[in-house]
């Protein structure tokens, strides 16, 4: 029985906080098992997280995309939560009605958002008010609670690696896993000092403003490189009729009338006054990843890159590689979603990030000749996507061809534009990095407190290496 792993539990420990009697052995035994008793052992006091709560609550079920809005109340779906924080990236909006009608699952800053489908997930809420979706857990702690607890603390701990073990273990379902709110109740949370707790919370609110300096600071290279390419004084014309000679639809190629606005036509010879492609100045890299069992990749997807174009990573095991896990990726490439182009889905990669595999919905573009960061700052200008979008095909997944991407006109600024540009975009970056330091640093300084003493994670926070 080489490699057969057992565990041995008491009929009372097996009832114990277990209404729904399970017998599964991942709750028992394994990592999952391991890591529930290393909690359970810890000297200091633990509680369960629904003994501090005063709310408990799953978010919105009656409520479609049909409703969503461009402005409004925030409304918090699964893929929002990101690192801890909750990011705005694809962010959508409700109706003051609807979040005034479903008063109950409405949240503010400092409140407590967890996953409750599919993967175990906690994000702090960092707008000043949101409503959530049926896919999250809404939790506010109570006036006790908070006189115990810091809710930045909590959250850290459930995304390090023993607490997001500790929801995962509570994960059930056979097609697509769930948390219950009962057993989002019942998990433990280990009580250490209220320094260090604030410690851990301030972490997690610097890491915030950080997010929020890089997310300013790539708004300003925008509008720099905008204003430096000649748009600053264009006004678009958006005339609702229009003409047009039949000899230019022939040479477009082209019948919709979309494509023929004023408005597009007189970006387009703005645009075009260098005569440059973005193929004149970026090749696409098309290097194929092939996965191997037993050799675990770093995979992004559309999903990983955030609303200041930071791209994030999922190490994936070779064997189970998604489909679409398709081209692998180098220090400053660039990568450019060319599924609904119109959401401003652009990246930078990092030289940590060189090898890493990325979508194929993804086209990844090497620069030639011109700072990666101009490329960057170009693609997620809103006038480009809208271009971008102008050339997708199909409704439910509109698609830009690769093609038709490496010919749309390129502009090129004047030299201090760019670097202007380039200065702006590494300051972002920067920024983001030291966010993502930050909550790195307040996950293991949790995970050290766990593993060894509150003052060995104290060090960590303070600046020490673990």
């Amino acid at each position: 029985m080489s490699g057969l792993e057992a565990v041995e539990v008491r009929l009372s420990a097996v009832l114990a906080e277990n209404p729904e009697f399970r017998l599964d052995s991942p709750f028992f035994a394994g990592p999952h098992g391991r890591n529930r008793l290393t909690i359970e052992g810890l000297a200091c006091a633990k509680v369960h997280l629904g003994s501090i709560c005063g709310s408990v609550r799953k978010g919105i079920f009656d409520i479609n995309a049909s409703t969503y809005q461009e402005e409004g109340v925030p409304f918090v779906r699964i893929g929002d939560l990101r690192d801890g924080l909750l990011d705005g990236t694809e962010l959508v909006f409700i109706s003051e009605a609807a979040h005034r009608a479903e008063w109950k699952t409405a949240l503010s800053r400092g409140d407590i958002i967890l996953s409750k489908t599919a993967y175990a997930a906690a994000a702090l809420v960092n707008f000043k008010r949101c409503n959530i979706s049926q896919d999250v857990i809404g939790i506010r702690l109570s006036t006790s609670g908070r006189k115990r607890f810091r809710a930045g603390y909590i959250v850290t701990f459930l995304n390090c690696g023993y607490g997001n073990a500790l929801l995962e273990q509570f994960f059930r379902g056979n097609i697509q896993a769930h948390l219950g709110l009962e057993d989002a109740r019942r998990v433990l949370v280990p009580e250490f000092g209220p320094r260090f707790q604030q410690r851990v919370e301030e972490a997690v609110w610097d890491a915030d403003a950080k997010i929020e300096q890089a997310g300013k600071l790539s708004q300003s290279a925008e509008a720099t490189l905008f204003g430096g390419i000649g748009l600053e004084g264009w006004t678009a014309d958006d005339s609702p009729t229009f003409v047009r000679q039949s000899s230019e639809v022939f040479s477009a190629g082209r019948a919709d009338a979309d494509y023929f606005r004023p408005r597009y036509q007189s970006l387009l010879t703005l645009l075009r006054r260098q005569g440059k492609t973005l193929g004149d100045v970026a090749r696409l890299r098309e290097d194929v990843f092939t996965p191997e069992a037993g050799r675990p990749f770093n995979y992004i997807e559309i999903g990983d890159l955030s609303s200041d174009g930071a791209a994030t990573s999922q190490v994936v095991a070779g064997e189970e590689a998604p489909s679409r896990a398709t081209w692998i990726v180098q220090e400053g490439d660039v990568v450019t979603s060319t599924v609904r182009p119109i959401r401003c889905l652009t990246g930078l990669i990092e030289p940590e990030q060189a090898g890493c595999v990325c979508s194929s919905g993804f086209a990844v573009l090497t620069p030639r000749e011109i700072p990666s960061e101009l490329l960057f700052a170009y693609l997620r200008l809103p006038v480009i996507c809208e271009l971008m979008d102008l050339h997708t095909t199909a409704s439910m997944y509109p698609a830009i061809s690769t093609g038709d991407l490496m010919r749309l006109p390129f502009l090129l600024p004047d030299e201090e534009t760019i670097k202007k540009v380039k200065r702006q975009i590494r300051a972002a970056r920067a920024a983001r990095r030291e966010a993502h330091g930050l909550l790195e640093r307040a996950k293991r300084a949790v995970e050290v407190a766990i593993e060894n003493s509150e003052a060995a994670g104290m060090a960590i926070l303070k600046g020490a290496q673990p």
